[in-house]
């Protein structure tokens, strides 16, 4: 049985990061002619045949070079690649990007995903959290027009939704104001999940005081509103920047190939699943090629990183591009980037200074 030797390993770092640069399938002269590893074509030669044999390159039917496996990546990414650390310029600059002044969490999420696509030049992909744990700050009811009101529901996080629902056209503002502080007296300080059937109960109870034959058929509509406003926010967003920038890469050209990638970022459930697949560890995970759940990717990698509040995982961003991918920029970007949503999400949501 061959064994993966130091001298093998250095010849599949010098291949793929040759590919990841030229996307052309990389010979043995090239790689005795372009890295100073000491070694003769000939050897080169040999040792690229036994990687062959192993699984960790494969040669194109048209061509004497040889190009990366899924597995040679994953040895790659796992043990032989360089991470680079950002140069201060790059920092500052997705610094600058990221502090731009943000007052929702939807926001922020976006302005993330606009910023990794840009600096890495693949697609980025980003959900906010399914917002159950967000912790409701405050509901209003304002009458808008003759039988309209507006429910305005806010959460901690500056997430802010509305709901317009009819109540009867003889109804006074003062009952609205007499509603919403009930509201904000039994729903304010709960999470999202916790604001279920009993707690509704609890307020038709308290609002609908004998005496009062409007209570009933208005405040329906306010507490199907506030139900409503709370079913958007519990629904994920899904952000999807620079899509048509796969076309920049060779591998893409096929019209067919790129079509079938585009389809699948169309599909919000598609993306909700890969970026919740990859998301149950902290940190960033890397899943290539065929190692990606969806057939549609399976010539692509993922790599995908989660942000946090306190020790919670509350939602991921990811960049999908092709397997040939500069993996040590996009981790150490997204790893930056992670941090400063890290950062921004805690001064959100008031958890620092």
């Amino acid at each position: 049985m061959m064994l993966l030797d130091d001298r093998k390993k250095r010849i599949l770092r010098a291949i793929i990061d040759d590919y990841i640069d030229t996307a052309e399938p990389v010979g043995s002269r090239t790689i005795a002619r372009k890295h100073e590893l000491g070694l003769s074509s000939a050897t080169i030669r040999n040792e690229m045949a036994d990687l062959e044999e192993m699984g960790y390159l494969a040669q194109p039917h048209t061509s004497a070079g040889r190009i990366p496996s899924d597995k040679g990546y994953r040895l790659y990414v796992d043990e032989l690649m360089k991470v680079r650390e950002l140069t201060e310029e790059e920092a500052e600059s997705i610094r600058e990007a990221m502090e731009v002044r943000i007052n929702e969490l939807s926001q922020l999420i976006r302005q993330a995903s606009a910023v990794m696509s840009r600096f890495t030049r693949y697609t980025s992909v980003a959900i906010t959290p399914q917002a159950k744990k967000s912790i409701l700050k405050a509901v209003q009811i304002v009458p808008i027009s003759t039988g309209n009101a507006l429910v305005i529901v806010v959460t901690n996080a500056g997430i802010l939704r509305n709901s317009i629902v009819k109540v009867p056209e003889n109804l006074l503002p003062d009952y609205l104001i007499k509603v919403s502080n009930v509201l904000n007296e039994k729903l304010t300080g709960l999470t999202i999940e916790k604001i279920g059937p009993k707690i509704i109960k609890e307020i038709e109870g308290e609002i609908a005081l004998a005496g009062e034959p409007l209570a009933r058929e208005t405040l329906m509509p306010i507490l199907n509103g506030v139900k409503d406003c709370i079913n958007q926010i519990d629904s994920s967003e899904v952000y999807l920047e620079g899509a048509t920038n796969i076309f920049n890469y060779p591998e893409f050209r096929d019209v067919i190939k790129a079509r079938e990638f585009l389809n699948v970022l169309d599909e919000k459930e598609v993306l909700c699943k890969l970026l919740n697949s990859s998301a149950e560890n902290d940190g960033v995970s890397i899943q290539i090629g065929t190692e990606n759940q969806i057939e549609e990717i399976k010539d692509c990698s993922l790599i995908t990183a989660t942000y946090s509040v306190g020790d919670e995982i509350v939602g991921s961003i990811g960049i999908i591009g092709p397997t040939r991918m500069e993996y040590s920029r996009v981790i150490s970007s997204m790893n930056y980037i992670r941090k400063k949503i890290n950062q921004e999400l805690s001064k959100l949501l008031g958890q620092s200074e």
